[in-house]
């Protein structure tokens, strides 16, 4: 059976899964669906209660029906290349395309639907407090009064997107910085805004998941460092690997598998005390960075669990998911 991977071309972080794949002698097909129309095609039958389709692409040619997983990884929108592109045949061709891929019975790293909810900051940051991850102060207003009176309480603070890159392309990582209590706040005003209590941290930590293995990777913060977002940090500090207190480990095991994740980057800041404050968790996170310093076998954790034999049942009618489905996250 053949692994899918749905990303743009220029994906260095899937290349690195897939070399894994290759050398498993695990059949993969990877496609952008972006280049839906062009040179990647679809074709679907439903008949005598099932749907048989195939998907086409570079002059491949794979069975739904044959796929055992599905990694949604860095995709393009739908016929976004399309010679006659428009939202319209966007919409039509996501819904043939995914629509089809939900009835194969694949497993996904992650199910579009999980994947989608936990992009949302504000469910992130509830979950994470509810599973028993520490989280800061956090705030997300267009009113600036409730800024102000945020920033009298809690006067260290940082600001940082609500979702995440910017939309443009390629997407624009905004980086997250301090913000002075006497900052004029009247801007919120013209769009949400998220304002945090700053840890004063001594470290980052990124901690990857996939399915049930945990690889944490920690980078020491230089005491006078003005950076707070570490993606920005130009210090030769590397990543080191990390371990997981059983505390976190737990929390971090709820989350994904209340979340219906298979994959998951999670983002803390240590503080003074070794205590891991949660930042956020990025369902589609890259991790070459912190396999090239750590050695940690990630590419090739992700791609056992992509070639794991076993596909998971079809979607229910009613849109509940059976045992193993929506790229559960244990086992």
């Amino acid at each position: 059976m053949t692994v899918l991977i749905l990303t743009c071309e220029e994906d260095v972080t899937a290349d690195m899964v897939v070399v894994h794949l290759n050398e498993a002698g695990v059949p993969v097909v990877r496609l952008d669906p972006a280049d839906l129309t062009g040179s990647v095609a679809l074709s679907g039958e439903f008949a005598h209660g099932s749907f048989r389709g195939h998907l086409s692409s570079g002059g491949r040619l794979v069975s739904i029906g044959g796929l055992r997983s599905v990694w949604v990884r860095r995709p393009g929108t739908p016929a976004g290349r399309a010679a006659a592109s428009s939202p319209w045949l966007a919409e039509e061709s996501a819904q043939a395309l995914y629509g089809m891929l939900r009835g194969s019975g694949a497993r996904w790293m992650n199910h579009p639907d999980a994947a989608r909810r936990a992009r949302y900051k504000p469910w992130q940051l509830r979950l994470a407090q509810r599973c028993g991850l520490p989280v800061p102060d956090t705030l997300i207003t267009t009113f600036p009064r409730a800024a102000r009176e945020f920033a009298a309480r809690h006067p260290d603070l940082v600001v940082k997107p609500v979702s995440g890159a910017h939309p443009q392309d390629p997407p624009r990582a905004v980086p997250t910085s301090r913000v002075s209590p006497e900052t004029d706040f009247a801007a919120v005003a013209l769009g949400p805004t998220l304002l945090q209590r700053r840890v004063a941290k001594r470290a980052d930590i990124r901690l990857t998941v996939v399915g049930d293995r945990l690889l944490a990777a920690r980078k020491a913060t230089a005491a006078d460092a003005d950076e707070v977002d570490v993606r920005f940090d130009g210090s030769a500090e590397p990543w080191r690997p990390a371990e997981v207190a059983p505390s976190v480990a737990a929390a971090v095991l709820g989350y994904v598998q209340e979340a219906q994740l298979a994959y998951g980057a999670f983002d803390f800041a240590e503080d003074g005390d070794g205590l891991w404050w949660f930042l956020e968790c990025n369902q589609s996170g890259q991790f070459g960075f912190v396999e090239v310093d750590t050695g940690q076998p990630i590419a090739r954790t992700i791609a056992e669990w992509l070639a794991r034999p076993g596909a998971a049942e079809p979607d229910r009618a009613d849109g509940a998911e059976r045992a193993g489905g929506a790229g559960t996250a244990v086992r």
